[in-house]
């Protein structure tokens, strides 16, 4: 196969495809040998179950979100001995399904492992999507030849068809078959395959393309190409540019040492990052990480600790691993009072299993900073007696070491926020403190240990909706609430008049929607020079989202969202810190920022937040999209694509194509749109694919979602994710972006 080709001969590859034995772990008792090897199609691996059912199980390398050397997840750490760390290491895989928690039987054998999973995984990852699209076929192929004899008879060639979502009539597929049949054999094999492959992978709206630009022997010149950037592409190119874009995606040496551009290097380069919706240049940092840190909107995940619902479901330091991973970069950490004087983490008075403090402070010291490094803030709701609040204080200056900020930067008091830039590597604590933050260089932090009302999310959702319960605050945690200090919100006139820059308010999602509606601008300028954090709602027991753009549009920055459910809501959240380097602060626009500014998402006046725009999309195909039922071997999606603009209320629209009958492989649409855009700044689009059904509602496909500010012009790929924000491989949009000053 394709990788095997890639990696030829290399001793990781044939290591894995060897396999061997390992201890899988489920508990202290349940230890087991199992052999797990990788398949002959290098993308497979098999390992063996001893359940009466399952004869085996396999999994794909596209399913693996990481593999974790050491006693890394919360089975290997709570299972098995210290001792043994050098040996221990696990599978993490994407969206729900369990880790696979494994001990080789020497530490050069768990190293072995875990170094040559990592090659093969970084390995298909850098596959280019033409590469991809046919490691996909080739395997599909494999799947359908029964016999494999490397031949491919009509039957077999039907089910291949059915197997990358193409619905073929009888006498078509005999027709496709006949044409490839040179032999006459009554099968294909070698040469012919290939020209069958051919055959389904044409792309006729990229031939189009290609044609009219091609203008020198049947291909596309320097020139030529550089014409198709400035003109369709829209790029501010210069010639040299072109040169490295022939340089990296030609494959055809002829046509590179004539520096031009051949049609399959042509689809190349349509297909990478050059060509994708995303503006490269945002995949880096590339805004101004030096303002103060209320002027970015930051990733904000509410009630971290639970990977499903809010009532019974289970609470997990892997939980705030995959949020962390995800750039998420403000946690929120319900803190109760544990058995032996440990302190717990859980969803008070509901049926969630517990977790210890300590382990979810060492789960964030270990993997805060491994995707972005600019600060986490940890959302701390505290329901401990005083002296579980000690020990909490304690877990927290000895695992977190230097990372903690436990007293402002510089010498002076401050008047503002430190930016990200600054807080690079740094770890704060949003919580209660019992004086202002003045007392740190006044020598006048000898407070007295008295009550203050916790704010207690978990009792909004009882029933009574019973009081803030007070209780004694620690000095010693007290002590470590530098830059989020929690305070009541007592109406914005009130902030402006009583509260320093480092107090802040949390607001439920309904009284935070009420003011976003009502009193805008006043809310805007609150967030000038102060941080807000909204939750949702605790009526919300299945961990369903709010919608998070009416809170943005008002400047909020701590936007709290249950990471752990997919949604739309989190699909526009994901599309929002998506560029910037996906390090979870983004910039806010100037218009509020700037006290000058009198901005209104909701009543829209002349400003320069106004820039009137015409967004003109054409979706014109689709490649491979997944079959939604693995199980019916019948089901082929009828799919349809809806272009979604969320941002202030006015520019907030919806529009789809016709769905297309029986066809995932390369459904066609060259369906025109037109979005008129007011505050293109606040916009985002989400591209929604689904499969039409007449009876009941549509299913969903695929989904992808980004700024405005980040789509480039012209003709354009565009990713597809699932549900969960993971990568479909192979799969995509083309489409054709025009945004037109008015």
């Amino acid at each position: 196969t394709l990788l095997n080709f890639c990696l030829e001969g290399d001793a990781d590859l044939q290591f894995l495809l060897i396999g061997g034995e390992l201890i899988k772990i489920r508990s202290r008792s349940w230890k087991k040998n199992r052999l797990l090897k990788l398949q002959e199609d290098c993308k497979t691996f098999w390992h063996e179950s001893h359940r009466i059912f399952k004869k085996s199980h396999t999994f794909s390398i596209d399913d693996i979100d990481s593999v974790r050397m050491g006693r890394q997840s919360e089975g290997l750490n709570k299972h098995t001995d210290p001792s043994v760390e050098d040996q221990c290491f696990s599978i993490i895989f994407k969206g729900s399904k369990r880790n696979l928690d494994l001990m080789a039987h020497t530490r050069e054998d768990a190293k072995q492992w875990v170094k040559s999973l990592n090659k093969v995984i970084s390995s298909m990852r850098n596959l280019n999507c033409q590469q991809k699209s046919e490691h996909w076929i080739i395997n599909c192929m494999r799947k359908a030849d029964k016999n494999d004899d490397k031949k491919m008879t009509l039957k077999e060639l039907k089910r291949f068809l059915r197997q990358i979502n193409v619905e073929v009539d009888d006498t078509y597929a005999e027709e496709i078959f006949k044409t490839c049949d040179k032999s006459n054999s009554g099968s294909l094999e070698g040469s012919e395959i290939k020209h069958f492959y051919g055959l389904l992978t044409q792309r006729e709206e990229i031939d189009v393309i290609y044609g009219k630009y091609a203008q020198t022997e049947g291909q596309m010149s320097a020139k030529d190409l550089l014409d198709f950037l400035l003109k369709e592409q829209r790029e501010q190119v210069s010639m040299g540019d072109v040169l490295k874009l022939i340089e990296k995606y030609e494959i055809d040496e002829t046509a590179k040492q004539k520096k031009h551009m051949s049609k399959d290097g042509f689809l190349m380069y349509l297909q990478h990052e050059d060509g994708s919706i995303l503006n490269p240049a945002h995949k880096r940092v590339y805004q101004d990480m030096s303002q103060p840190l209320n002027h970015y909107y930051i990733s904000s995940s509410h009630n971290t600790y639970l990977k499903e619902d809010q009532l019974k479901g289970p609470s997990s330091t892997e939980a705030y691993i995959k949020a962390l991973m995800k750039s998420c970069r403000c946690v929120e950490l319900d803190c109760w009072d544990g058995a032996n004087g440990e302190p717990v983490i859980y969803h008070g008075y509901t049926l969630t299993s517990k977790i210890l403090f300590r382990d979810v402070i060492k789960a964030i010291k270990e993997y805060a900073f491994k995707t972005s490094d600019y600060p986490v803030i940890l959302s701390l709701e505290n329901h401990c007696t005083v002296d579980q609040q000690r020990l909490m204080a304690h877990h927290l200056i000895s695992i977190l070491g230097d990372a903690l900020v436990v007293k402002p930067l510089g010498n002076t008091m401050p008047t503002n926020f430190p930016s990200p830039e600054e807080l690079k590597g740094k770890i704060l604590i949003k919580g209660k403190r019992l004086n202002k933050l003045d007392a740190v260089f006044t020598n006048n932090n000898t407070i007295e240990e008295e009550m203050v009302s916790e704010e207690d999310e978990a009792a909004d959702c009882k029933e009574n909706g019973q009081k803030k319960s007070k209780i004694k605050l620690a000095k010693e945690l007290s002590d470590l609430v530098i830059y989020c200090k929690s305070v009541h919100y007592s109406g914005f006139e009130h902030a402006k008049d009583n509260q320093a820059f480092y107090e802040m308010s949390s607001f439920k999602e309904s009284k935070a929607f009420n003011l976003a509606e009502t009193l805008a601008t006043a809310y805007i300028h609150h967030n000038m020079d102060k941080l807000s954090r909204i939750y949702p709602a605790g009526s919300r027991t299945d961990s369903s989202n709010y919608n998070p753009m009416p809170m943005w549009n008002v400047g909020c920055q701590i936007v709290a969202l249950n990471f752990q459910t997919p949604s739309k809501e989190m699909h526009i959240n994901q599309g929002r810190f998506l560029p910037n380097g996906f390090c979870g602060y983004i910039l806010k626009p100037e218009f509020q920022r700037s006290f000058s500014s009198t901005f209104n998402p909701n009543k829209l006046t002349d400003g320069p937040w106004l820039q009137r725009k015409v967004f003109h999309i054409m979706i014109i195909s689709a490649q491979q999209l997944p079959k939604l039922n693995k199980d019916k071997a019948k089901s082929i999606v009828d799919p349809l694509v809806r272009v979604e603009i969320h941002g202030v209320p006015t520019d907030n629209a919806s529009k789809e194509t016709h769905y297309i009958e029986n066809n995932g492989f390369n459904p066609m649409w060259n369906e025109r749109f037109q979005f008129n855009i007011q505050v293109p700044e606040l916009a985002m689009v989400r591209f929604v694919v689904e499969d039409y059904d007449s009876a009941s509602q549509n299913d969903f496909i695929g989904q992808y979602c980004l700024p405005l500010t980040s789509v480039q012009n012209g003709y354009r790929h565009v990713p597809l994710l699932t549900k969960r924000g993971d990568a479909i491989s192979s799969a995509g949009l083309f489409v054709h972006l025009m945004l037109i000053d008015v």
